[in-house]
């Protein structure tokens, strides 16, 4: 049986390691993306997930232990491979359009 996510373009964000800000939207990330691949090489995590990449508000506040804004991540974000197909206050989504 072929695994559901076979053929699906990946998309994916590196960031960087330095903070423990980071460490928290990595795991966020994690949690809300089943799929996600999570690479850690020196200064530098590499987020892979078939087809579409989610990052919630609420999840990294939780995880962070007070409140985040997304336009945060903005701070950690080294490249991306996708389309920003939304960001708002309340999650950020990056996916292929087509």
């Amino acid at each position: 049986m072929t695994p559901p996510t076979a053929g699906v373009r990946k998309v994916g964000v590196d960031l960087q390691e330095a903070t423990e800000d980071t460490r928290r939207v990595v795991e966020a990330i994690e949690r809300d993306n089943q799929d996600a691949t999570v690479s850690y090489l020196p200064g530098l995590v590499k987020i892979q997930a078939p087809g579409r990449l989610v990052v919630r508000r609420e999840t990294v506040e939780d995880l962070l232990g007070r409140a985040w804004e997304t336009h945060e991540f903005q701070l950690a974000i080294v490249s991306y491979y996708g389309h920003i197909a939304e960001w708002d206050d309340d999650e950020i989504v990056i996916k292929w359009d087509h």
